[in-house]
């Protein structure tokens, strides 16, 4: 993800925010900087503060998007009147969330446009095999598919979205398992897919999560 926010102390404290979630953050703090980030970098997503120094946000949009860049954008600006949240569409956004926010808000939203980039898609990759979104089944090189469970598939399916990220327990308990407590849930569907998959399909990392391996 792409950090665009000119408050370093705000930036620093949404970059501890996501980095529990999972996400692996790059940071710029002025608009020009991040519009460098934003055409030579590949990002999932684009958090991008409206009042920035040196080009505004909603410039730095504007030029991203003349330049073909179409990574999802979510803009933050403090400025939350319809005309203002009109403009930032108009610009490009994806979504608009104003200043002062919830962190739980801003985490739901980034999920929604997460799922965006998913519509329409049939897999994702697992290395050699794939994760079947539609079917919830792994298909293997040649062919052989492997049907999960559906926690299963959503925990597969967390980890495979961002291939990256490491993803701390609390995070995936909270993302996949809301509704039950203990982050020990969180091994034991580890555990299920690596006796299903093999034990390369989830690393562990030791002291920080889990991260998608190779099935």
């Amino acid at each position: 993800m792409l950090l665009v926010e000119d408050d370093r102390e705000l930036a620093g404290m949404l970059g501890e925010l996501l980095a529990d979630e999972g996400y692996e953050t790059e940071a710029a703090h002025d608009g020009q900087r991040g519009l460098h980030l934003g055409l030579t970098g590949r990002y999932d997503v684009m958090v991008i503060d409206r009042r920035l120094p040196v080009l505004d946000g909603l410039e730095l949009l504007r030029r991203l998007r003349a330049r073909a860049v179409t990574t999802r954008v979510l803009v933050l600006s403090a400025l939350g009147e319809v005309a203002d949240r009109v403009a930032g569409l108009d610009a490009g956004a994806d979504d608009y969330l104003v200043k002062p926010f919830e962190a739980e808000e801003l985490l739901a939203r980034l999920r929604a446009l997460g799922r965006r980039d998913l519509e329409g898609a049939e897999c994702l990759p697992l290395g050699t095999a794939a994760l079947d979104l539609q079917r919830h089944e792994v298909v293997l090189p040649r062919g052989e598919r492997i049907t999960l469970s559906g926690r299963e598939f959503e925990l597969l399916r967390a980890l495979a979205q961002r291939p990256k990220a490491i993803h701390p327990r609390a995070a995936l308990r909270t993302r996949v398992f809301a509704d039950s407590t203990g982050e020990s849930i969180v091994d034991t569907y580890v555990y299920y897919l690596r006796r299903k998959l093999g034990r390369d399909a989830v690393r562990t990392v030791h002291g920080l999560g889990y991260q998608i391996g190779v099935v």
